[in-house]
């Protein structure tokens, strides 16, 4: 069984991650589920909190019921942490070393797998300053998923639709490869 940590960002795509954490949970995975306050205006806490059977982290400041620094207690515990979806906003975050939410302060205590599940629209996807983002995750050590092109929620056709949900849980399950 892995401890896997979830960071949802604020896309349209996150409403997928349901998907994805319920296929974890099904398999006998402990999900920890980190939302930031976009993706809570797409897709309610409560979705994930009754998938994953666990409190979802939504506010760095909120009131606790045990004494612990959540955010480094979450990141020791996690055998992966993945950001599904990543949009550009938190990978321009995180590859700036930009700690200023729940999401973005976990991961960069995290010291195990991390992998960035990507999605956003085609031309943000195609902006060479979230490429040299990726490109610096990438060197960092992060995993950085190919995304799928298509129809997007835009409208537009072509790059920067999030992977298939399957295609992430099994990435994510897969052992990495050194």
């Amino acid at each position: 069984m892995k401890s896997i940590v979830i960071g949802i960002s604020g896309g349209i795509a996150c409403y997928k991650t349901a998907e994805i954490v319920n296929a974890l949970v099904k398999k006998g995975h402990h999900v920890d589920v980190i939302m930031t306050a976009n993706a809570q205006k797409f897709v309610t806490p409560l979705t994930f909190q009754t998938l994953s059977q666990n409190k979802v982290i939504a506010d760095m400041f909120a009131p606790v019921d045990t004494w612990d620094v959540q955010h480094i207690s979450i990141a020791k515990k996690a055998d992966v942490f993945v950001v599904v979806p990543a949009t550009a906003n938190v990978i321009g975050k995180i590859a700036g070393g930009i700690a200023d939410d729940m999401l973005t302060t976990t991961i960069m205590a995290a010291t195990c797998r991390k992998i960035i599940a990507p999605a956003m629209n085609t031309a943000m996807w195609e902006n060479p300053i979230v490429q040299d983002n990726l490109r610096k995750l990438r060197n960092y050590g992060y995993e950085v998923l190919d995304t799928d092109s298509g129809r997007l929620a835009c409208g537009d056709i072509g790059a920067g639709k999030l992977l298939q949900w399957e295609k992430i849980v099994e990435i994510i399950l897969k052992e990495k490869e050194n």
